[in-house]
């Protein structure tokens, strides 16, 4: 078992920034890879951004490109994301996880594991 533990998130104006983290603890050495995703109301859960643990790969939804960066420090077994020009549409709460095996692209939900409690971001206009 790995349990996360989120941090960051809140209120932030169209084009602000906000940084996430996530702290991974337990079984933490069969981390393949962390990630983070986000649920607005009444929508399905998606995928904003992954890292794979052994060499830092990252992957992106085309609709933060440019905007979010995905960062891991492997010896504190933390994940950030760093958002800048934030726009309403990133309005959600924003949920970390990890994948505990082997995948080629780790976007989907299915190739998570462990989910953390999720924090909120709100972008006002």
């Amino acid at each position: 078992q790995v349990q996360l533990v989120e941090s960051g998130g809140g209120l932030v104006q169209t084009g602000g920034s906000l940084s996430l983290s996530c702290a991974a603890s337990g079984r933490t050495f069969s981390t393949y890879a962390m990630g983070w995703f986000r649920q607005a109301p009444r929508k399905e859960r998606e995928f904003v951004a992954s890292i794979r643990w052994s060499d830092a790969s990252t992957y992106y939804a085309d609709s933060v490109k440019g905007r979010f960066a995905i960062s891991r420090d492997v010896t504190k077994n933390t994940v950030y994301l760093q958002m800048n020009n934030l726009n309403p549409e990133d309005t959600a709460v924003y949920y970390c996880a990890v994948a505990l095996r082997w995948s080629l692209y780790y976007k989907g939900v299915e190739s998570f594991a462990s989910w953390g409690q999720g924090t909120q971001v709100t972008v006002s206009s």
